[in-house]
C-alpha cells in the first residue's frame, strides 16, 4: 500500500513527461534551408496549422526586416507553408513566428542570410531537438529522483516510528 503512495505519483509524472516530449518536438515553425544567400529562397513551413483554420501568418524580423508573410499553399507533410525570397535582406539571422488561421501559435524558427557561396544545407531551424529531447529527459530524471528521495524518507519515518 506504502509503495502504491510513491510510485503512482512517480508514474504519473513520467506519462506526463513522455507525453509532452512528443508535442514539443512537433510544435515547431521550420525554415528550409536555415542558411541561404542574398537573394535566394526559403521554405517557411507551419506543420500543426490547419488549412481549414485559414492562411498562416509567418512574422519575420530581423536586422532590416520586420514584416508578415501569409502562407500560399498546403505543406506537402501537412499544414501551410509559403517561400520567402531574400533579395534586398541585410546578412544576419532572421527569426520566423508562425501564428496559425485560428489563432494558435506554431512556434518559431530562425535561418541565416550570408553572402554568395557561404551557404549550406539546413532545415529545422538550425538545431537537431537535442534541447527538447535534454528537457524531456529532465523532467523524467527529476521525477524518478523526487520518487527514490520520497521513498527513502517514508521508509526511514516508518523504521523510527518501529523503534
Amino acid at each position: 500500500m506504502k509503495a502504491t503512495r510513491v510510485f503512482v505519483p512517480a508514474l504519473g509524472g513520467m506519462a506526463l513527461g513522455a507525453l509532452l516530449l512528443p508535442a514539443a518536438a512537433l510544435a515547431d515553425t521550420t525554415v528550409a534551408p536555415s542558411t541561404t544567400p542574398v537573394g535566394g529562397t526559403v521554405v517557411l513551413t507551419a506543420p500543426r496549422c490547419n488549412p481549414d483554420s485559414g492562411d498562416a501568418i509567418f512574422h519575420v524580423t530581423g536586422p532590416n526586416r520586420d514584416h508578415n508573410v501569409r502562407s500560399t499553399t498546403a505543406a506537402a507533410g501537412g499544414g501551410l507553408s509559403a517561400e520567402l525570397f531574400t533579395a534586398g535582406f541585410t546578412l544576419g539571422t532572421y527569426t520566423v513566428a508562425a501564428t496559425c488561421g485560428d489563432g494558435d501559435s506554431d512556434g518559431s524558427a530562425t535561418f541565416t542570410v550570408a553572402p554568395i557561396g557561404d551557404t549550406q544545407p539546413g532545415g529545422h531551424d538550425g538545431g537537431d531537438g537535442t534541447g527538447k529531447l535534454a528537457a524531456g529527459a529532465t523532467l523524467i530524471a527529476t521525477t524518478l529522483g523526487g520518487a527514490v528521495i520520497l521513498a527513502r524518507r517514508r521508509r526511514h519515518a516508518a523504521n523510527a516510528a518501529t523503534l
